[in-house]
């Protein structure tokens, strides 16, 4: 079988010190808001190259957070772009915002700046672009769009962590950037987990403050907020994972340039991903589905859809954006097909991904 995610093998020579780790912290009863949290924030903030980092329980708690410490009007709007997992949304919505879609380009897995600009109103409040598939939007781009606007610029980082833009590293280049920390991303903890970055004093403070119930001390509240806290034995596991980070990214960009050269059937469509992509997803575009899932099947390849139905194909969400179209999000819905980029996979399993991907 070749996995389509394999955390056990990427995990392996590491395991010791995790183990070790998640020890000293049942030792010491250090459950919550404990020693390795600190230290796994520092140094996320540092890898970054950020001011500060400050966990959370969840990547979606992340994104909710950042927008209710803004503290918006009621129904503001928050451009999103219409193709990204459902937490993009969901967490505006939580928030009491309005979210405003975009198309992404054609053929990126990204947003379109140019759809982008023309949809901004007075209303409007936040962007909040999405590194899909660890493709990297162009922010310097929306930068200059936004300036003098009073406009917050919030990434959502969940699928880039470790990926450069202009030689700075996500996380550290907007007003609030926000990551996921769920299992199967560049990045993953053994449960769920989130992180937010910033390098604004005031945005940190009453991050840290909401992510706590309001507080910094115990039993002294000074706003409502949420309990979304990463637990201690999370961080422990994250504080060691960090250090491998670099390398697998690096191997995942290896693995995904062989698959760019490979790839020659011209039943399947690539996708044009950033330069300084992390391709937590390799996606192709492919006709016929059917048959290639059998093949998959018939061939004992995991693979995945990212994502099947865009943002108002979705249906809870669907009263809400009404009958609008957004042709490139929806035709990479039902276009898409992810295959392996797992960073440990031999050379004769991509050989044999190829193979099969050539043959269909």
């Amino acid at each position: 079988m070749i996995k389509f995610l394999n955390i056990n093998n990427q995990d392996k020579q590491i395991k010791k010190k995790i183990f070790t780790n998640i020890k000293k912290v049942i030792d010491k009863n250090d459950f919550i808001l404990g020693n390795f949290v600190n230290k796994f924030e520092k140094v996320f903030a540092d890898y970054c190259g950020a001011k500060y980092a400050i966990s959370c329980a969840n990547g979606t708690d992340a994104l909710t957070i950042a927008l209710k410490i803004l503290n918006l009007p009621k129904n503001s709007e928050v451009i999103i772009p219409a193709m990204t997992y459902c937490s993009t949304a969901f967490a505006v919505i939580n928030a009491g915002l309005k979210p405003v879609l975009v198309d992404i380009s054609e053929l990126e897995p990204t947003i379109s700046i140019k759809k982008l600009n023309n949809t901004i109103t007075k209303m409007t409040k936040v962007i909040m672009p999405v590194h899909l598939y660890g493709s990297v939007v162009a922010l310097n781009e929306i930068k200059k769009i936004i300036k003098n606007k009073n406009i917050y610029l919030i990434d959502d980082c969940s699928q880039a962590h470790g990926a450069f833009y202009n030689k700075k590293r996500v996380g550290s280049l907007a007003d609030i950037s926000c990551f996921s920390l769920y299992p199967g991303k560049n990045l993953g903890a053994y449960g769920d987990a989130g992180i937010i970055t910033t390098n604004n004093k005031v945005f940190f403070n009453k991050i840290r403050n909401f992510r706590n119930l309001g507080s910094t001390k115990k039993f002294i509240h000074t706003q409502i907020g949420f309990n979304s806290r990463l637990d201690t034995i999370q961080a422990a596991i994250l504080y060691e994972k960090i250090n491998l980070l670099d390398r697998y990214n690096k191997q995942r960009m290896q693995i995904a340039k062989y698959y760019d050269d490979n790839i020659f059937n011209k039943k399947i469509t690539k996708l044009k991903y950033s330069k300084e992509s992390v391709y937590h997803q390799y996606v192709i575009l492919v006709e016929n589905k059917n048959q290639l899932i059998d093949l998959f099947n018939q061939n004992n390849i995991q693979f995945g859809f990212h994502y099947p139905k865009s943002i108002n194909q979705i249906d809870s969400l669907k009263k809400i954006f009404g009958k609008k179209k957004f042709k490139n999000s929806e035709y990479l819905a039902k276009k898409c097909f992810s295959i392996p980029i797992e960073p440990t996979l031999n050379k004769k399993e991509i050989q044999k991904i190829v193979k099969i991907l050539n043959s269909f």
